[in-house]
């Protein structure tokens, strides 16, 4: 019976994320297409519409969000979006953490590389860190001999971490991407052999 049971555990550790990805990915779509299809049959005839234009719009329609950030009267109309929302007390709050919680995901290819760190908390005994703030660092340790920098230290298995302000003396650059150290990181370190 106990190995009847550990096989059912075995089962269930190979087939749970590959079942959920698929849940997550199929709900993300339902979602997509039941907002972006109640949006679509406003506009067009009933008979036009068909099961998946909701997902085919709401892609097409990130892609042009994407190509018009890009010009400078859009991302001056966005900088002052965010400059309002900068001075409503709680919503900056709530705004702030979710733009600074994305641009860890965001970095360029160029800064990727140099991103991921190990930071040494004492003698032999590292944390996996993301490099976060070189600017913000340097304005609040303006006496400091060394170059500081702000390190995201995320915690194992929830969303949530601390920044902590280090010498960069004290950080050791690790030749993997972003990604990989969340995974790392979100996970405990448990990897696949």
């Amino acid at each position: 019976m106990k190995r009847i049971f550990s096989l059912a555990l075995q089962g269930l550790a190979a087939v749970l994320p590959v079942a959920l990805t698929v849940y997550l990915v199929y709900w993300l779509l339902l979602k997509m297409e039941s907002i972006a299809g109640s949006v679509i049959r406003l506009v067009i005839a009933d008979e036009y519409y068909f099961q998946g234009l909701g997902v085919i719009s709401g892609f097409l329609l990130l892609v042009a969000i994407g190509i018009l950030v890009k010009a400078y009267v859009v991302r001056y109309i966005i900088r002052a979006g965010e400059s309002l929302l900068a001075r409503i007390p709680l919503i900056k709050s709530v705004f702030g953490a979710i733009k600074d919680f994305m641009r860890v995901f965001s970095l360029g290819d160029n800064r990727e590389a140099e991103s991921v760190v190990l930071v040494e908390i004492q003698e032999n005994a590292h944390l996996l860190g993301f490099i976060t703030g070189r600017k913000i660092a340097g304005e609040l340790f303006p006496e400091s001999e060394q170059e500081m920098l702000g390190v995201y230290l995320p915690m194992s298995y929830q969303v949530g971490g601390y920044t902590l302000y280090v010498e960069s003396s004290r950080l050791k650059r690790l030749d993997i991407s972003v990604e990989e150290a969340m995974r790392i990181a979100l996970t405990g370190g448990i990897q696949k052999t």
